[in-house]
This record gives C-alpha cells, structure tokens and sequence, in this order.
C-alpha cells in the first residue's frame, strides 16, 4: 500500500488520518505540536519533524490546516512540503482556503512538478470520526481516479466538480450558507424569546417549517443546553466567511448579507466565543440575557 503522508491533525484532521490508519495505510504524519500526533504514532504513524521531510517519505500527501497563510508556509516555508515531495507525487489540499490561493498552490506545485488536487471536505467532527465526509474535488480526472481510495474511507461521497478551484469555490459557498442560516436562526430564536414565546415552542414550531434550513435540527441541542464544545470552532467559519467575501470582491459580486454575517462573527470572535463552537454566535447574540 501506499505511504500516506498527513501534515495538520487538528479536530478534522486527527479522525481522517486515523481512519487511513485504520484501513491499513501507514501514515506519515507532522503537526505544530506533536502532541496531536501521539495517539497515531503509538498506532503505528511515523512522525516526520518537517513538512519536508513528510514529503520525502511519502507516495501521497493530504493536508488538513487552517489558512491559507499556513498553507503556503507549509507548502513553500523553510523545510517547505513541495521542496520533498517526489516529482509527479500527488497532494490533496484538503483545507478550506479560497479558490484563488487554491489555483495558485496548483501553479506552484507544477513548478515542482507535483501535482494537486483541491479536495475540501464538507462535514464536521462527528462525520469525520465516522468517515462520512463529503469530498468536494477540483483536478485531473486521473488524480481523482487515484485518490479515490482515500476518498471513501474518509467519505461518504466525493464530487467532482471540474477544475481545481472549484472544490474551493463550492466549499466557500457552502460555508457561506451555514453562517448565514446561523445567524437568521439565532436572530429569531432571541427575538422570539424577547416576544415572550417558550424556547421549546420555538424550536417545535420554526423547526418543523420549510424556511428554516435542516442543518439546525442538528444544532439543537447545542442551543438548548448551551454546550459549545468545538465541533467546528467558530473562529474558522469567520475565517471562512472571510475568504468568501475575498471571492466575492475578486469576482465583481456584491454580497451585502454575506459581508453582515461575517461582522456578526468577528464580533463574536472579539468577545471571547472563537474557539466555541459556531453555534455560540446565538449566545452572542442573547448576550443582553446573560
């Protein structure tokens, strides 16, 4: 099989990578703190002290970080992914980043004759324990043909979607929706609340209708009982909101409600509720009742 190195092992990377152990594949794997890293090592994982020298060992490598900025550090910084890597190895960039810094990571990897599929994942901790992550593909049908295998122990279903950039874009789309649909929830569930409605009445009643998005179901409980242990912290949805209003500017496109939700978080960010989960943006916003 296959040597698979796995460079960011943070909430979503440290579950895809151990799915990959578990299937048989050895793992090569570095993180800024090592420490994540120690559950897979002691399974079996080699650990590589360079993002280098992951490349180096490894016949495919998967990336799973924050920003762009480590991204590029990763790829391109001293003891850089790309400056290891076999020539005509594969990298799977499986990190939220926008379409434009994605197609540029493709640009350089061809300088070092790599090649790169932009591979972002729709889905949060709980699918991706449980391999149920959805792969949203840009790049060479080949490539993906390839990856496939890595695809389906980490997911439920990959989608190809032409290029590379367009796993990004879709990705920022969706992410934009989330956000979006959070704060127009939040926002009525205070409001109802100030109204004098019950929160269990609001929950049965704005759950059960069609202008409500599905995803909220699944966010109930959070909201109920106000636990907002990180699924998917909220500072990176701000973050991600961040490159989609980066998109939107880069394509002409005025994205007035976008640009509000991502203040809303930011604000959010700034008193404290970052690492919670994005779902806190509704006790930001009943702050007053506090």
């Amino acid at each position: 099989m296959q040597n698979i190195g796995f460079i960011g092992l943070g909430i979503m990377g440290s579950p895809m990578a151990a799915n990959l152990q578990k299937a048989g594949y050895t793992l090569i794997v570095h993180n800024r703190t090592k420490q994540r890293a120690q559950e897979l090592i002691d399974n079996g994982a080699i650990w590589a002290a360079t993002s280098k020298e992951v490349g180096e060992k490894s016949d495919v490598v998967i990336s799973m970080l924050s920003t762009p900025e480590v991204v590029r550090d990763i790829a391109l910084g001293e003891h850089g992914l790309l400056s290891g890597m076999k020539k005509e190895s594969l990298w799977i960039n499986c990190s939220t980043v926008n379409p434009s810094f994605t197609k540029e990571m493709e640009r350089v990897s061809k300088e070092f004759q790599i090649r790169y599929l932009d591979a972002p994942v729709a889905g949060t901790k709980g699918p991706a324990e449980d391999g149920e992550l959805l792969f949203l593909v840009g790049g060479h049908p080949q490539d993906i043909e390839e990856a496939s295998p890595l695809f389906d122990i980490m997911g439920k279903k990959t989608i190809h979607l032409g290029s590379v950039g367009n796993g990004a874009a879709m990705k920022m789309l969706i992410n934009q929706l989330l956000g979006q649909s959070m704060v127009a929830f939040a926002e009525a569930m205070v409001m109802g609340e100030a109204m004098g409605l019950e929160k269990e009445i609001l929950f049965n009643v704005l759950l059960n209708t069609p202008v409500v998005a599905p995803v909220m179901a699944t966010v109930r409980p959070k909201l109920e009982h106000h636990n907002y242990e990180a699924n998917f912290p909220l500072q990176w949805l701000q973050k991600d909101l961040h490159l989609s209003s980066i998109s939107a500017y880069e394509n002409g496109v005025a994205a007035p409600n976008l640009n509000t939700t991502k203040e809303i978080f930011a604000q959010a960010k700034q008193q404290g509720f970052g690492q919670q989960d994005f779902t806190a943006v509704y006790q930001y916003l009943n702050f007053k009742k506090l």
